[in-house]
C-alpha cells in the first residue's frame, strides 16, 4: 500500500499575498485539511481564490489528541492531510504537534510548506542579536509561576522570542522589570504584516510603561540575551580606565556600551555608581 503524507502549512501572518504558492496548491489538493480554525481557512481559501476540495475538519488544542488516531488513519490509507494554524507555523505553540509525533512513530512522511513565523519574523526587525536566539512559547498565566519563568532568562545569553497575550503583556512586562532589570533592552512586535504592525523597541522599563494602558493584536515580545555578570566588572574597569584618561564618565559608558552588544549606557553608569560606593 502507498502511504499518504502529513503536510505542515505555514499561513500567512495578515497578509493573505504573503502565502506561497505551494500552499495554494496544498488547499486545492488535500484531501483533508486540519486547520485550528475551519473558518479562518477558508476565509484564506477565498482570499487566495482557491477552491478547498478536500474534507475540512477542526484541529485545535482541546480536540487534538482525539483526532490523531482517525488522522493517522487517513495517512496510512494514502491521504494527503494538510495542517494549519491560524498564523504561521502550525507546531510552533500550535496544534500539530501530537500528529506529527504520531506520524513519525507509525514511519509516514511527514514534510513542511515553509513561509511566514512570527518567531522570525519578529527577531528580525527587533534590532536585536539573531545569531542565537531561543524560543519560550508563550509565558506561564500565573503571576507567581511567570515570575519564575523570567527568573530562569536572567543569566540566558542568547536573544530570547516568546508570545504574550495583549491581556497580559502589561504584568508580563512589569514582572520582567522586577526579575530582570528596568535596563535589559527587549523589543514588541505587535500585529506583524498587518496594517497596524507596530514594533516598539527600548529598555524594559520603558516598554513596560508604555504599555500600561493596555495594547491590542497579536503579540511578539524579543528579548535581549544577558550580560554575563562576570563581565560587568571587567567592563566597569574599562570605563573607570577611559574616565582616568579625561574622558566624561557619561561619555566613557556610552562608548564602552556601543563596543558590547545588549549593554546599555545606564547599565553601566549603575554598576559604576556601585563599584564606587562599595
Amino acid at each position: 500500500m502507498t502511504h499518504g503524507r502529513l503536510l505542515l502549512g505555514a499561513t500567512p501572518l495578515g497578509q493573505p499575498s504573503d502565502a506561497s504558492p505551494r500552499l495554494t496548491d496544498a488547499l486545492a489538493r488535500a484531501d483533508v485539511v486540519a486547520a485550528e480554525d475551519t473558518r479562518r481557512v477558508r476565509k484564506l481559501a477565498r482570499a487566495l481564490e482557491v477552491r478547498i476540495a478536500g474534507r475540512v475538519i477542526s484541529l485545535f488544542d482541546q480536540v487534538e489528541a482525539e483526532r490523531v488516531p482517525a488522522l493517522v488513519d487517513e495517512v496510512k490509507s494514502g491521504a494527503t492531510v494538510l495542517v494549519v494554524s491560524d498564523a504561521g507555523m502550525p507546531v510552533i505553540s500550535d496544534p500539530g504537534y501530537r500528529l506529527v509525533v504520531a506520524c513519525v512513530e507509525a514511519g509516514l512522511p511527514v514534510t513542511c510548506l515553509p513561509g511566514p513565523s512570527a518567531v522570525t519574523t519578529a527577531l528580525a526587525v527587533s534590532g536585536l542579536p539573531s545569531d542565537r536566539f531561543c524560543f519560550e512559547g508563550f509565558p506561564p498565566r500565573k503571576a507567581s509561576a511567570r515570575r519564575t519563568w523570567l527568573a530562569s532568562l536572567a543569566d540566558e545569553p542568547r536573544t530570547c522570542v516568546f508570545f504574550e497575550s495583549p491581556r497580559r503583556l502589561a504584568a508580563c512586562l512589569r514582572d520582567a522589570v522586577e526579575e530582570l532589570g528596568g535596563a535589559r533592552s527587549a523589543a514588541v512586535c505587535r500585529e506583524l504584516t498587518k496594517v497596524h504592525e507596530e514594533v516598539v523597541r527600548g529598555p524594559l522599563e520603558e516598554l513596560a510603561a508604555w504599555a500600561a494602558d493596555g495594547v491590542l493584536g497579536e503579540i511578539t515580545v524579543v528579548l535581549a540575551g544577558a550580560i554575563p555578570r562576570a563581565d560587568l566588572p571587567a567592563l566597569v574597569t574599562r570605563v573607570e580606565e577611559l574616565v582616568a584618561d579625561g574622558v566624561r564618565v557619561k561619555d566613557a559608558c556610552g562608548e564602552v556600551a556601543a563596543a558590547h552588544p545588549g549593554v546599555r549606557s545606564r547599565q553601566l553608569y549603575d554598576a559604576l555608581l556601585r563599584s564606587r560606593n562599595g
